[in-house]
């Protein structure tokens, strides 16, 4: 149990953006959007690049300089994006479809509520030492406060139709 909850919010934490890039972002600055084959495709092949440039990202935090914001600007264009700003936002998008993509039959829960059964479910399970259960479910209550909740239905299908080709650019 103390496993299972804690990759839910792992993945809630995944639906609010940090899928392709690592710079913190909130519900609040996530731009949801209608996905097309294209921006999909292009994240996938984006992501290579990103990773090739990871530690800098890292390394950078919230605010990139100058010249690392130009290699993301860059890379966004090589892969048919008009800015980074515009992959940033399809990455967010995708994060929140896949963070509601169960892994093993592909069906799509939306996230918030998979978090508040995760929850009902923490708060009633006994096994669980009381120290263990008071920090799965602060955990949990604010994955629910931060998770989006899916705007556009019509992304689950165009993610489920890439999710093999998503899971492995981001190995």
């Amino acid at each position: 149990m103390l496993k299972l909850t804690r990759t839910l919010v792992a993945t809630a934490v995944m639906a609010l953006g940090v899928l392709a890039v690592g710079f913190e972002a909130s519900a609040q600055d996530i731009k949801q959007i209608k996905l097309t084959e294209k921006q999909v495709t292009g994240f996938v092949a984006s992501q290579k690049d990103l990773a090739a440039i990871a530690p800098k990202i890292q390394a950078a935090g919230e605010k990139p300089d100058d010249a690392l914001q130009a290699e993301l600007e860059t890379i966004a264009k090589k892969n048919g994006f008009a800015n980074f700003a515009e992959l940033d936002d399809v990455a967010a998008n995708i994060s929140i479809v896949m963070a509601g993509l169960d892994p093993q039959t592909g069906n799509f829960t939306d996230p918030i509520e998979a978090l508040k059964k995760e929850l009902e479910d923490v708060k009633a399970d006994a096994t669980i030492p009381d120290a263990d259960k008071k920090q799965l479910v602060s955990e949990l209550e604010e994955a629910i406060k931060t998770t989006p909740t899916l705007q556009n239905k019509e992304n689950i299908e165009i993610v489920k139709t890439h999710r093999a080709e998503i899971e492995k650019s981001l190995q």
